[in-house]
């Protein structure tokens, strides 16, 4: 039985339809051992979740954040009456209007806070991008690492110290699932505030100088793209299968390693965490896979980031089994304490650590497993922004910055302490 579906309202006759949610709500269900009442009332209702259901199935002791169509409300509310609920949208297609109704008009060549008031398209995030290196052209350069499935460039920055390139590289990735725009802005923001910090901050230069940035905030385009123009709340890439109507794969269930162990993603098409059909075959894990590991062949890479939300969760290796622990495990778990004790530190924003499975749940074929393990980089983190469900993936843009800066300092106390 299959619980993850295709998104909300898509008229049959056309998969290119806009998807309304206008009428929706979004809602959250504590779960306790017995999973059979919440899992009923998806499997009835076909709704699509968030959050708390691994491969269809509600998790015990969690949390569950669904959605349910406008349509179904009143069948949803008779089928709820005795089960505890709350609701973190009433009117989801309100919320994803209200997020972007803040967008001014992006002015080319201004780089300051403004940019970090309200969520942009996409094509303004790669003109912010060379408008910030343009800034910095002695420190930095844009950086291609190639191409995704619709010919979309996977486009980062890459910045240095004044003594040039060559240090082992930090490299960050954002917005890996296309609904999770939080990242996006989050993962620049890193990058203007060592930017524009170096030259007047030793603290920032010394970090800066240490280390190659590679900066990615959209390593999924196709996805992104589809956000903005069709559905709000789309996570896959925007690839097709051949056995399937439903189109994507989940880019962090692709990485080739560990990809078939059962039970942490889906084999089937429609699934939001759809493993592909073979291991590392969407166009986007080939891109990022190679620039990985030609980095580490070149000059080594000290720290990796898979930039994800919601959760408040900063995570270690490995996502693909519950008793596989690092190596390094005593160490991973010492600076992901300090690392989240740093981001709380800023505004009270609490954040739970620990392995990715034990933490949030079985996850294969990650980004992280796969350059902890095969790339062999130093360290390999995963972090879950903000928020823990009052919102989900409809953060206000008022949370933008905030959630930039707590996590800034987050990360800088894990650059000054790995």
């Amino acid at each position: 039985m299959r619980f993850e579906l295709l998104p909300l309202f898509v008229a049959a006759s056309s998969v290119t339809a806009k998807v309304s949610y206008d009428g929706a709500k979004a809602i959250r269900i504590p779960v306790g051992e017995d999973v059979t009442p919440v899992m009923d009332i998806i499997s009835k209702l076909e709704l699509p979740t968030w959050k708390g259901v691994q491969n269809g199935v509600p998790q015990a002791n969690s949390l569950v954040d669904l959605v349910v169509p406008a349509e179904k409300v009143a069948e949803f509310n008779t089928l709820i009456t005795d089960i505890n609920h709350e609701v973190m949208h009433e009117d989801l297609g309100a919320s994803i209007a209200a997020e972007t109704a803040t967008v001014s008009a992006f002015q080319a060549g201004v780089v300051d806070l403004s940019w970090y008031n309200a969520y942009h398209p996409y094509a303004d995030h790669i003109q912010y991008l060379k408008d910030l290196q343009a800034l910095y052209p002695k420190n930095s350069e844009i950086v291609i690492a190639g191409n995704s499935g619709n010919g979309n460039p996977i486009t980062g920055i890459h910045f240095y110290g004044d003594a040039g390139k060559g240090k082992p590289a930090v490299i960050i990735h954002g917005t890996v699932h296309a609904r999770e725009w939080i990242t996006t802005m989050t993962v620049e923001y890193l990058a203007y505030n060592l930017l524009s910090n170096y030259n007047t901050d030793t603290e920032y230069k010394s970090i800066v100088d240490k280390y190659d940035f590679f900066i990615f905030p959209v390593v999924n385009p196709d996805g992104f793209l589809y956000t903005q123009t069709n559905d709000r709340l789309w996570r896959k890439n925007r690839q097709s299968v051949s056995t399937s109507t439903c189109l994507g794969r989940d880019i962090n269930r692709n990485w080739p390693f560990q990809w078939s162990v059962p039970g942490g993603s889906s084999t089937d098409p429609c699934s939001q965490t759809y493993r592909g059909v073979t291991a590392g075959d969407s166009p986007e894990n080939k891109v990022l896979v190679a620039q990985i590991n030609a980095l580490k062949a070149s000059q080594g890479v000290q720290l990796f980031i898979d930039v994800h939300s919601y959760s408040q969760l900063f995570m270690t290796p490995y996502g693909y089994s519950c008793d596989a622990l690092s190596t390094k495990n005593d160490i991973y778990q010492s600076l992901a304490k300090g690392t989240s004790a740093a981001i709380t530190a800023v505004y009270g924003t609490k954040y739970v650590y620990g392995p990715i499975c034990s933490t949030i749940y079985q996850a294969t074929g990650t980004s992280v497993d796969y350059v902890s393990d095969v790339t062999e980089a130093n360290f390999s983190f995963t972090i879950e922004l903000r928020d823990t469900g009052a919102n989900g993936f409809v953060l206000p843009p008022s949370q933008i910055l905030p959630t930039s800066l707590e996590t800034f300092e987050g990360f800088k106390y894990l650059l000054k302490n790995m």
